[in-house]
């Protein structure tokens, strides 16, 4: 029962309760950091470390916690290994990759994606550790945000096991829901697709785009939050795992009908026109919502390129970017879709658009692909019909 109970005191003055992290790393620098860098901040207690798999199973079968920053290499057993045995100890737990910048280990995080981890974290630069600065705010807002869902899972479980008891259901309050307007799907078929996500994106992106398929008569230009090489093993997974046309987008890419375009690590994609028809540019313009690559810039580059007729397809991801861009995008005549908040690992991009009255539709994550196809394979101009 005390795996699933909600943390319990170290609450900071706010009433929220800290986060417990668990450092997994054969560095004891890495950890040593990674301890300092959350310790220094009330929010969060290391509750404890180990230096590999084998140990972090030991730790979090006597230590609960509610994340988990597991290293990929690790001598006795390493991260991908010990992901699904950390996950059957405490399915809530959320488990955060940590790994060096190589085409190798990017391979393997998005494997460890698929196996129960939910998100990415690159190792830290000896600079970075020098120098405090963008990686311990990245770091504690991704184990802040990762922490509330372990304590939302939790509050589920402990809400089910209430309603499998007559009594207990007739005590619990209403669950107050949210209340999000639709906009009317427009009739007009778009010219373009783009798809924004983030943390819980890249399993997010290959069941859209399995459902989506190839063969559409639009390019489609996506923007996920992910480091430099990390985006060039993403574009292949989709080209392999959805059998449709994918690339890591590159500098005056001309977009065909039909083909998938992902935004490179470390840079925005903005479409651009040209005399031989929309073309990809990447640029280091400043982070916006702190990433690069960021959606809002694409949104915004598209209107000055297709006006209205854009279709925005909005996943799970942590934050509100994708928020901006899509009322540029909505004012100008286009739609835009969500993810709904029981499949997204993270409703905060979805639910930013969703809560702001710019969707069209808010649908479950199996649904999103099919919805997408529906609208891209409107006869131009013809009448489809609102989708709610």
């Amino acid at each position: 029962m005390a795996l699933f109970s909600s943390p319990t005191s170290q609450a900071p003055t706010s009433g929220t309760p800290q986060v417990r992290v668990i450092i997994v790393d054969d560095s004891l620098v890495i950890r040593g950091f990674i301890t300092r860098a959350l310790d220094s901040d009330p929010a969060f207690k290391v509750v404890a470390t180990a230096n590999n798999g084998k140990m972090a199973i030991d730790v979090l079968r006597d230590t609960p916690a509610d994340v988990i920053i597991l290293d990929i290499e690790m001598p006795v057993m390493d991260g991908l290994t010990a992901i699904p045995k950390l996950k059957e100890i405490d399915p809530t737990v959320q488990i955060i990759m940590a790994s060096t910048l190589t085409q190798k280990n990017a391979e393997i995080s998005i494997k460890a994606l698929s196996l129960g981890a939910t998100d990415y974290l690159p190792k830290p630069s000896a600079h970075e550790m020098a120098v405090p600065g963008e990686f311990q705010r990245d770091l504690r807002e991704k184990v802040k945000e990762l922490g509330s869902i372990t304590w939302r899972k939790r509050r589920r479980l402990e809400r089910q096991k209430l309603a499998a008891s007559a009594e207990a259901v007739a005590g619990l309050a209403p669950v107050e829901k949210k209340q999000i307007v639709l906009r009317p799907m427009p009739y007009t078929r778009p010219e373009i697709i783009a798809i924004g996500s983030s943390t819980g994106g890249p399993q997010a992106l290959f069941e859209v785009i399995k459902s989506m398929g190839a063969g559409l008569g639009q390019p489609i230009v996506i923007t996920q939050h992910m480091p430099p090489s990390f985006t060039t093993i993403l574009a292949t997974h989709i080209n392999r795992q959805c059998g449709v046309d994918c690339v890591e987008a590159k500098e005056g890419d001309v977009l065909r009908s039909g083909n998938y375009y992902v935004a490179p690590g470390d840079f925005h994609m903005l479409i651009v026109k040209t005399p031989e028809g929309p073309t990809i540019r990447l640029v280091k313009d400043p982070q916006e919502n702190y990433c690069r690559p960021s959606v809002d810039p694409m949104l915004r580059s598209l209107v000055g390129v297709y006006g209205g007729r854009i279709l925005v397809v909005i996943l799970t991801g942590m934050g509100q970017d994708g928020m901006k861009g899509s009322e540029v995008v909505v004012k100008a005549g286009g739609s835009v879709v969500a993810q709904d908040e029981p499949t997204s690992v993270v409703w905060g991009m979805p639910g930013a658009v969703a809560m702001a009255g710019l969707c069209s539709a808010v649908v479950p994550l199996v649904e999103v692909g099919s919805l997408v196809r529906q609208i891209a394979s409107r006869r131009a101009g013809g009448a489809g019909g609102s989708v709610a």
